[in-house]
């Protein structure tokens, strides 16, 4: 019995041995052929010069950012958004505690820093008001009546994944707040939720356009027909990449988007750069109008500022056409917008900041007296309290984000858009990457969201002895400069040029 035993042993241990063998093997013959290719290829020195190990680089620079995020970066040192703005708004979107203890981690002496002037007698409870609802596009045969300054911006169905679209249509509802479609046209699923919707006309008019890729009027009238659909936005340029047009990968053009779209699928959609019917702004105003009448509903256009005459153009041309030839609305992106694919030297050098570019806008607005007539809209990075306060003192209407809001469905900044793989079913169209996002639990999460910023925004106002958001003015803020001191807001960006109506101050 002992001896069978042992050669049973035996006979295992021999076996793992010859696999151990053959396991050796094929790693040695595996590493002989890495070695190989890596020594008789051109393209890249390191592996040509250190064959096989030289692989591990482009490993761990991949790995590099992972590790930076989770262990050595701190708090406030990431970008886009540092880890501090990222929990904030993963924590109003679960409606947990929004307090911390033992002083801030901000460095409250930067070059730039906004700094709020709580006044000597802050608002009692018992004085608070609710912002009231603003009438965009009064002139327009079914205006639209917003009913709050936080919204959420344009995000494509395309861009983001269906459970996303799903959610984002379900808690702007449920937060009385309106979605922006994005140029990617209309889905059903923007719809399900019965949320308030802009719908955003990009370059290439997907949704209502017609074979020729041009402005379709039936498709408009079409697209109108849904009491769900509030205004109309013509995206001339986006803060990811102001001169070009959008980009989705083929990787995510699935049939059903190709469809909504119009477009071939599997191929990567590519919108123009610009509208090819707008060279001028008298062409840009002319384009507004024919929307407006068609649809009947607000229209106004998206740009991201850089060179900024024709802004001052296109007023003018509105004071010799009439008011009502205005736009309803002007969204403002900051040149550091980007939560979809855009080739880097756009997203890194192209395109005025909504710091600067923000009061820029609204003063050459009160300029030419059109405060009540054409609505602001500032979009760009603003996703947490102090951003939001911060637009609506410097002259903003209402506030625009999106990754705020892609925060709240769970993004976790894997820098992954632009590709088909995010880990959070976000920005995928991969199902099994889609069912970690549930569209019940995150609908709920973007309303959290949505209420919390509204809150403290409120809590900031308060502060400063201001009965609710849109009182805030520049003189509520200020701002540190190079030595470490403060100036107040009104003094870096004046407005002297606010009259009721007629021709622009000189």
């Amino acid at each position: 019995m002992t001896s069978a035993l042992d050669q049973f042993e035996g006979a295992i241990l021999q076996w793992l041995a010859t696999l151990f063998i053959f396991v050796v093997g094929i790693v040695a013959l595996v590493l002989v052929i890495i070695f190989i290719i890596d020594k008789t290829q051109r393209a890249d020195a390191i592996r040509r010069n250190f064959p096989v190990i030289g692989r591990f680089r482009d490993l761990f620079l991949h790995l590099g950012k992972f590790f930076r995020q989770y262990f050595f970066a701190m708090d406030r040192e990431e970008m886009p958004f540092n880890r501090a703005e990222r929990n904030w708004a993963k924590r109003a979107s679960e409606n947990t505690d929004l307090t911390l203890g033992f002083g801030s981690t901000r460095n409250l002496t930067t070059s730039g820093s906004v700094i709020f002037m709580n006044g000597p007698f802050p608002t009692l409870d018992e004085d608070v008001v609710e912002s009231p609802h603003l009438i965009i596009g009064p002139d327009c045969r079914v205006p639209y009546h917003a009913q709050s300054f936080f919204n959420i911006s344009a995000m494509s169905y395309g861009s983001i994944s269906k459970v996303a679209v799903q959610a984002l249509s379900r808690g702007a509802a449920k937060a009385g707040c309106w979605l922006n479609t994005g140029e990617g046209g209309l889905a059903p699923y923007h719809l399900e939720g019965g949320a308030d919707i802009v719908f955003q006309i990009g370059t290439a008019k997907y949704g209502v356009r017609d074979p020729g890729a041009r402005l379709d009027d039936d498709k408009l009238r079409e697209v109108a027909a849904h009491d769900e659909v509030k205004m109309f936005e013509l995206k001339m340029s986006q803060g990811a990449k102001p001169g070009k047009g959008g980009i989705l990968p083929g990787v995510k053009v699935t049939e059903e988007i190709a469809e909504i779209r119009g477009i071939p699928a599997g191929e990567d959609s590519i919108s123009p750069n610009g509208h090819p019917e707008i060279r001028t702004p008298e062409d840009l105003l002319d384009m507004i109008a024919r929307i407006r009448d068609v649809t009947g509903k607000p229209t106004g256009f998206k740009a991201v500022i850089g060179s900024h005459d024709y802004i001052d153009t296109l007023f003018q041309e509105v004071l010799r056409r009439g008011p009502e030839s205005a736009p309803d609305f002007i969204t403002v992106d900051s040149g550091d917008g980007g939560s979809g694919a855009a080739p880097q030297p756009l997203l890194d050098y192209v395109g005025l900041l909504l710091r600067e570019s923000l009061p820029m806008i609204v003063d050459l607005r009160d300029r030419y007296g059109l405060k009540e007539r054409v609505r602001i809209v500032a979009s760009g990075k603003l996703i947490t309290p102090s951003m939001v306060a911060w637009a609506l003192a410097m002259g903003a209407d209402f506030v625009n984000t999106a990754r705020g809001f892609m925060f709240s469905l769970g993004c976790i900044q894997a820098m992954q858009c632009n590709r088909n793989t995010c880990p959070t079913g976000v920005t995928t169209h991969n199902k099994d990457l889609q069912k970690g996002l549930d569209v019940t639990d995150k609908s709920v999460r973007v309303a959290h969201y949505h209420k919390n910023i509204v809150n403290s925004v409120g809590m900031i106002a308060h502060s400063c002895g201001v009965a609710e958001p849109r009182k805030l003015r520049r003189c509520h803020v200020r701002v540190v400069t190079e030595s470490g001191l403060s100036i107040p807001l009104s003094q870096l960006h004046p407005n002297h040029n606010i009259q009721s109506s007629g021709t622009p101050k000189q």
